[in-house]
């Protein structure tokens, strides 16, 4: 028997502490179904007995307290909601019984942003973590001591495991299920969930959003710069004259200030205006890549794929259903 614990922290959502209850509940009557005994032992696990979330909207009932657990299998770490400095504070007294459980042996995973707190144990120093790709910036700011793996839906590393943002998780809950089970299993939650088992990536998803928050004025310069003339070709040197800093400085500056280097952050804007195109227009491939300072078909749909993990006919097919295919 696998003993499951689900955190409840204050400050969660609540689905993410629903959805694997509900899967390894649901891996057990697969079980049962199979002839087969049950394996999993499934606990809410908290400080108190009820725990009030979502501003005290919603209230779960816990299945144990935390001192009642000697020893676990599994510790699920659900998303965090809101402000995550605050939901951390909120939540310190949940660390030490999570290095506790580890130290003990249990594997330990978090889904979505509840990678805040996972990191805030100390666990994660040295080691790579997924999050949701809208708070990957203010996680690198939070915790720099963590590797964070851009698009990932799942990272594993010395028995901890984190997802990607928002519904990927359920891909690292059918990874832990396959693991602790096989993959028929795993293959039959993912249709009765109608879940993608094998998606990798939630690069696709992601929305490129400047990385503005920061005090370097030049860098700020150069940025807006680059978002206002996406159509042309710019160099590194022409926006190094432009704010008068030295190219090499300018280079450390602008990849200390945003976390890419500057032809990664001129791509990143240049492919997320041409998502937005692909999105929203009935423009055909080439316009799309004239449009946004591309004339190399095969530079752009290298430089596209390798941001979104789609090649740009594949981006609009999905997110666009009223164009055509050229």
């Amino acid at each position: 028997m696998k003993n499951v614990s689900i955190l409840v922290p204050e400050s969660s959502v609540m689905q993410a502490i629903a959805d694997p209850q509900c899967l390894f509940s649901a891996a057990n009557q697969f079980m049962v179904a199979n002839g087969k005994n049950p394996l999993f032992n499934i606990q809410l696990v908290g400080l108190k007995k009820e725990v009030k979330i979502n501003e005290g909207l919603f209230s779960i009932n816990t299945s144990q307290r935390l001192n009642e657990v000697e020893q676990t299998d599994l510790v699920i770490i659900p998303a965090l909601f809101g402000d995550m400095k605050k939901a951390i504070e909120s939540n310190e007294e949940l660390l030490p019984w999570i290095n506790e459980q580890y130290e003990k042996g249990a594997e330990v995973a978090s889904l979505c942003v509840g990678a805040f707190l996972l990191a805030s144990t100390g666990l994660l120093n040295g080691k790579k973590c997924s999050t949701h790709w809208g708070f990957q910036n203010e996680f690198r700011e939070m915790f720099p001591d963590v590797e964070v793996v851009d698009g990932s839906i799942v990272t594993e590393e010395d028995r901890l495991y984190s997802s990607g943002g928002a519904m990927s998780y359920w891909n690292l809950l059918l990874y832990l299920l396959e693991k602790y089970t096989d993959r028929e299993t795993a293959i039959l939650a993912s249709k009765y969930f109608a879940i993608d088992i094998d998606r990798e990536s939630q690069s696709a998803f992601a929305m490129f959003q400047g990385q503005k928050n920061h005090t370097d004025e030049a860098v700020k310069q150069a940025q807006e710069f680059i978002d206002k003339n996406i159509h042309e070709r710019i160099t590194i040197d022409e926006l190094a004259d432009l704010v008068s800093v030295g190219r090499r400085s300018f280079e450390r500056r602008f990849k200390a200030a945003t976390n890419n280097s500057v032809l990664e952050y001129i791509n990143r804007v240049k492919v997320e205006s041409a998502k937005r195109s692909f999105e929203s227009s009935r423009k055909n491939i080439n316009e799309v890549m004239y449009g946004v300072g591309y004339t190399d078909t095969k530079a752009f749909r290298s430089t596209f794929k390798k941001i979104t993990g789609l090649t740009p006919i594949e981006y609009r097919n999905k997110y666009n259903k009223m164009s055509s295919v050229f």
